[in-house]
């Protein structure tokens, strides 16, 4: 399963898209508040609730409540009134928006400002599909936090969005008893050389590894080994296969740009491996590490198709609108390399005056 193309009409912020994705990889970046978690929360919404197996078995009313509760749960709008993901321009009063798969399914949803749980749900050519699963990655780390917040979260009110929530059960997993696959094993083999480790599970925490030094809990480590060791762990749990959508929200957060260039490898292996990869970013490292695999084909030797979307502000309606590009240095709106020009130009009038 692999999203194709993704359609808004009056959603949140956008009053019309039509997004044709890579099918490897696929790198957002953009202002803040011009939409970029909004796109990976929205596919994955949509996504999520199919992963639990065939649409076969579902009633009508259980299709609609199975979507609606999701988009509830990952955006966590107040009320939890569905209506106010409408977009709020005047006479804007519905939102219809529909993800096109690989194979041509079909899925669309749409909703009135006014609905608070109800939702017209169509679907097309979406009888039996492949099994896959859709996992998102936010911007907290969560593979310290897994032993416990899945009983807090299902106990009581936390006022996460559902996404964390589902990151830990697949977190809390035990780990798979079957034989990996040589594409798996080709990607632990490649996380463990950069952690000069290996995960392990113990009482229900997880361990890393270091031979002749022991083992450390995940609370000991920095943000950047941890993420690398969710993505070690979601593999050997049998979570991340070549059936998965992978959304990463900023995966630079709290990360020393030493980590950069192996989370991008990683993300380059879990590509060669099948994965669809979504990532939204600030950070000019992680951009650039990726644009240099589209500029120098030697980098990029099983021509992975990696695309390049700015989110922009129309500086006259400031309404959002976006562009895709090959490479990122084709962007002609990137927030990242403005920014990076202008503290270049600030700090030459501040040595050569202005």
């Amino acid at each position: 399963m692999r999203i194709k193309t993704l359609i808004l009409n009056n959603f949140m912020l956008f009053e019309q898209a039509e997004i044709n994705w890579s099918k490897n990889i696929n790198i957002i970046c953009g202002e803040n508040s011009t939409g970029k978690t909004t796109l990976l929360k929205l596919m994955y919404s949509v996504l999520k609730p199919l992963s639990k197996g065939s649409k076969k078995i579902l009633t009508k009313d259980l299709e609609e409540k199975l979507f609606v509760n999701k988009l509830q749960g990952v955006f966590r709008p107040d009320e939890m009134k569905i209506g106010r993901l409408v977009s709020r321009k005047q006479g804007s009063n519905r939102t219809d928006f529909t993800v096109i798969m690989d194979k041509n399914q079909k899925l669309t949803i749409g909703f009135g400002n006014r609905q608070e749980n109800h939702a017209d749900i169509k679907t097309e050519h979406m009888d039996s599909f492949a099994k896959f699963d859709a996992i998102y990655i936010p911007t907290k780390e969560m593979i310290s936090t897994t032993e416990h917040f899945t009983s807090l979260y299902e106990e009581y009110h936390i006022d996460f969005e559902e996404m964390y929530y589902d990151l830990a059960k697949l977190l809390d997993r035990p780990l798979s008893k079957g034989a990996n696959t040589n594409e798996q094993n080709e990607v632990l083999k490649s996380l463990e050389k950069i952690m000069k480790g290996q995960i392990g599970r113990k009482d229900k925490k997880i361990y890393l590894k270091i031979k002749g030094e022991g083992e450390f809990e995940m609370g000991l480590l920095s943000d950047g080994y941890r993420k690398l060791s969710m993505i070690v762990y979601l593999i050997l749990s049998g979570s991340m296969t070549k059936n998965t959508v992978l959304f990463w929200d900023e995966p630079e957060t709290n990360m020393n740009p030493k980590m950069i260039r192996p989370i991008v490898q990683a993300m380059a292996t879990l590509a060669k491996m099948g994965v669809q990869i979504f990532v939204t970013t600030h950070d000019y490292f992680v951009q650039q590490e990726f644009n240099m695999f589209t500029v120098y084909p030697e980098l990029n030797p099983d021509h992975l198709d990696i695309r390049f979307m700015a989110l922009y502000r129309d500086p006259n309606t400031n309404d959002v609108k976006y562009e895709i590009q090959k490479t990122a240095s084709d962007l002609e709106h990137n927030a990242i390399m403005q920014e990076f020009d202008a503290i270049y130009d600030r700090e030459q009038r501040v040595i050569y005056g202005d």
